[in-house]
């Protein structure tokens, strides 16, 4: 009998967008405890370039190992077409959206079809297309475990200690540093919902869409530097990062906490001068919260947006979209 194929994006080697591969792959075999996704969107995140450029931007002893070619992707929307015999829960014909083996790189979402481990999906919220039910998970699981609940008790690679979240509710104050990306739009509607009062940070061109989001305050850091703006505040939720991360301690009241969602430089010293923690974590796969998240889009409570979509055969297209930087929600590549 013939072996099955599909269309799926690989990298033979690291690079630029141009890396990207258009090809014919042999269709995966549900393993236990997996079922086979029809995929009709998959989800575009910085896990993705950062795979396609050779992991560098990760310290040298934190890289994984990846054996090349390999499918890239972690976020997926799409039809299930199969299931091995061990799984319950799902069935053929059921729409279902999750994170594949995150914070690994073998999710293999961009692709016509993917192997994926039950336990990482959630039916799809009917209120959601395929298009926007991609573009959630790692942005919405990142979200929810540094401002709600870690939901795991995995080490993490980054910090000897667990990650706790501030408990969040009116009378607190949150901070969004790269309100109008991925992680950002989503953290800033969560905070929201808890009753938080939110301070959003993005280029002035996105303030609008902030605004609708529900943030009570927008500074265009393009005219204002944010750590002159903001005081006393209860927690930064920094998507941004980098070496000038550390700004945003002096906008912290004593007691207060910084949660740099990508890697930051701060000073010991100064963290405990302050008073104040600095604490993160790494997205895990979460069925479960992924349920969670997908009622309160269904719902309307909380929104994602789409900056841009491709098909799957323009993944390179997607990345140079990325690339170019201030993204307004997510880019996601489609079935069309």
């Amino acid at each position: 009998m013939p072996t099955r194929t599909m269309k799926a994006i690989r990298l033979h080697g690291y690079g630029g967008p141009e890396v990207l591969r258009h090809e014919d792959v042999p269709v995966p075999e549900p393993r236990p405890g997996e079922v086979l996704v029809r995929v009709r969107a998959v989800g575009v995140n910085p896990p993705d370039w950062y795979l396609r450029e050779g992991m560098t931007v990760m310290p040298a002893h934190l890289r994984p190992k990846i054996t090349l070619p390999v499918v890239p992707g972690t976020d997926v929307s799409g039809v299930v077409e199969s299931v091995a015999e061990d799984v319950t829960g799902f069935a053929p014909g059921d729409e279902v959206f999750g994170m594949l083996r995150f914070p690994g790189f073998d999710g293999s979402a961009y692709a016509e079809y993917v192997a994926a481990p039950a336990a990482d999906l959630a039916h799809k919220p009917a209120g959601l297309d395929h298009a926007h039910a991609a573009a959630a998970p790692v942005a919405g699981l990142t979200a929810w475990q540094f401002l709600l609940d870690l939901g795991h008790d995995h080490p993490s690679p980054f910090q000897p200690h667990r990650h706790r979240p501030v408990p969040l509710g009116p009378g607190t104050t949150v901070l969004v540093n790269g309100a109008a990306g991925g992680v950002g739009h989503l953290g800033l509607q969560l905070a929201k919902w808890k009753g938080a009062h939110v301070v959003a940070v993005a280029s002035g061109t996105h303030g609008p869409f902030l605004r609708d989001l529900g943030a009570d305050e927008v500074v265009d850091y393009t005219r204002t530097r944010p750590e002159q703006a903001a005081r006393d505040l209860d927690l930064v939720l920094d998507t941004v990062g980098g070496p000038t991360a550390h700004r945003f301690l002096r906008t912290l009241r004593r007691g207060g906490a910084l949660f740099p969602v990508f890697f930051g430089e701060f000073d010991p010293a100064e963290v405990e001068r302050r008073g104040v923690t600095v604490s993160t974590t790494q997205v895990r796969s979460n069925g479960p919260q992924l349920a969670e998240l997908g009622r309160l889009l269904d719902t309307g409570t909380v929104r994602v947006a789409i900056d841009s979509s491709f098909p799957l055969a323009r993944a390179r297209e997607a990345h140079e979209r990325a690339a170019r930087g201030h993204i307004q929600g997510k880019i996601v590549l489609t079935d069309g």
